[in-house]
């Protein structure tokens, strides 16, 4: 059983003892300390707070403990319920809170919960903020709210997906008249969380015949959770069964989206953020971003309606910062996640799907077409355990090795050569040391990620 305490939140495994998992005691520890932090750097004796959760089981139970801590504080919440990362995001300033809570471990199994939190602006919290509030939950330092001076509790019903869906379809840029006049047929996955809800809501919105294999938001996982292809079988079985168009499959949280071809065939996670961009490219040309371990197909893309595109360090918040920084038109990481400012800073599988319907219902392809028209790059992914070796001087051997590439030491080290590219980076979460390749071919990418292992575990 784990707890992982970072600057982002806490999340865990459910049950246990305090401390040592993710029990009530550990959440309302951590929202009071968010409550007080937030009381401490608003100046207001009751922000506000947007609390909503994915369907986990563990939800409700994790939700009661955490309004305790808010409340307790002097911290007024707005409880959402069953809702969506995306959601709970635009909320925050559709609501004009000061900050939200977001209970999902994302793509973890169902054992698993977590805090994720959300400063006034929808996004997640900075480094700066993440260690202040970690300091004080530890310090367990936290005066709470006299009888007079308690926050107060409301729900919001409908976990603002309806408001969410409205601001989506009001973008220039989703062509909703075109998505009706093509007539979608889409299988959906929605890994019976919270997408099951919400995917339904907009394709009814779009004018899209769906048909739903996993969306009863009740929390029971029927598979892994992460959208990868080796998780997808039924939905992959299903599209061409069913005489669909694309299959689509979201993580219990909606911040992630992966699509399956009309033959059955995975679309490819790094790909979904390459087809949206494309599409926006053309309507809005303008700079790109994604994170270290993503694909270079973005970068191709970019460059071929003459824009330029830039790298982050790995994690939301790291990409977010670099698009804010670049100007970016769009953005996100390489696991299926888009990030569409034109909307709101933060990964968002609703949006993601309405764009790339429009992208189809315009240019009159299908997925596969679209897919045959960009760069093929293929990803291999591994790690390495830190047992008896010393990370930093695993990262200097790394470099020296490869000292004739193009070298990056913006998150741990990633070497770029003109047919692939190497990048290895220290976990925050585990001992170990993760490994990305990108190569032509998946057997080129296995096969430099199993040397780069060998390399690195023989002593120099």
């Amino acid at each position: 059983m784990t707890l992982i305490k970072s600057i982002s939140g806490i999340r865990g495994t459910v049950g246990g003892k305090p401390g040592d998992n993710l029990t009530p005691t550990d959440a309302l520890k951590f929202a009071a300390g968010f409550g007080r932090l937030l009381i401490r750097r608003s100046g207001k004796p009751h922000p506000v707070v947007v609390l909503g959760r994915d369907a986990r089981p563990s939800g409700p139970m994790i939700a009661l403990a955490v309004v305790a801590g808010l409340t307790g504080t002097g911290v007024h919440v707005i409880d959402l319920g069953l809702s969506t990362t995306p959601s709970v995001e635009m909320a925050v300033t559709g609501l004009r809170a000061d900050g939200g809570i977001i209970l999902t471990a994302s793509h973890n199994p169902v054992q698993w919960n977590a805090l994720k939190l959300l400063d006034g602006r929808g996004e997640f919290i900075s480094a700066a903020l993440g260690r202040e509030l970690l300091e004080l939950a530890e310090s367990e330092n936290i005066d709470y709210a006299p009888v007079d001076g308690l926050g107060t509790y409301r729900a919001h019903a409908g976990g603002y997906i309806d408001e969410h869906i409205r601001a989506i379809l009001a973008l220039d840029t989703v062509n909703v008249e075109a998505i009706r006049r093509r007539g979608f047929r889409v299988a959906i996955d929605a890994v019976n969380s919270t997408g099951g809800i919400a995917v339904p809501k907009l394709l009814d919105a779009l004018g899209v015949e769906y048909h739903c294999l996993y969306c009863l938001p009740d929390g029971r996982f029927p598979h892994n959770p992460e959208p990868l292809e080796k998780h997808l079988a039924d939905l992959m079985h299903a599209v061409p069964a069913l005489g669909d168009d694309l299959g689509i499959a979201v993580d219990p949280d909606v911040d992630r989206l992966a699509l399956v071809d009309e033959q059955g065939r995975m679309f490819g996670e790094e790909y979904t953020l390459v087809a949206v961009a494309d599409y926006i490219l053309q309507k809005t040309p303008g700079p790109t971003v994604s994170n270290l371990s993503s694909s270079r197909a973005l970068r191709d893309i970019t460059r071929k309606y003459g824009q330029s595109y830039a790298a982050s360090a790995v994690g939301e918040v790291n990409v977010v910062a670099r698009m804010k920084e670049t100007g970016a038109v769009i953005g996100g990481e390489g696991n299926g996640g888009v990030i569409y400012p034109a909307l709101h800073y933060g990964r968002d599988a609703l949006v993601g799907i309405a764009l790339l319907l429009s992208y189809l219902a315009e240019s009159g392809k299908t997925l596969s077409e679209l897919k045959k028209s960009y760069p093929r790059y293929a990803m291999a992914k591994e790690k390495l355990r830190l047992e008896g070796i010393e990370p930093e001087k695993m990262l200097e051997k790394f470099a020296r090795i490869h000292a004739g590439a193009s070298i990056d030491t913006t998150d741990g080290v990633k070497v770029d050569y003109p047919d692939h590219w190497i990048h290895l980076r220290r976990s925050n979460t585990e001992p170990i040391v993760r490994i990305y390749v990108e190569a032509p071919t998946a057997e080129q990418a296995r096969s430099i990620a199993l040397q780069t292992i060998e390399i690195l575990q023989n002593p120099d």
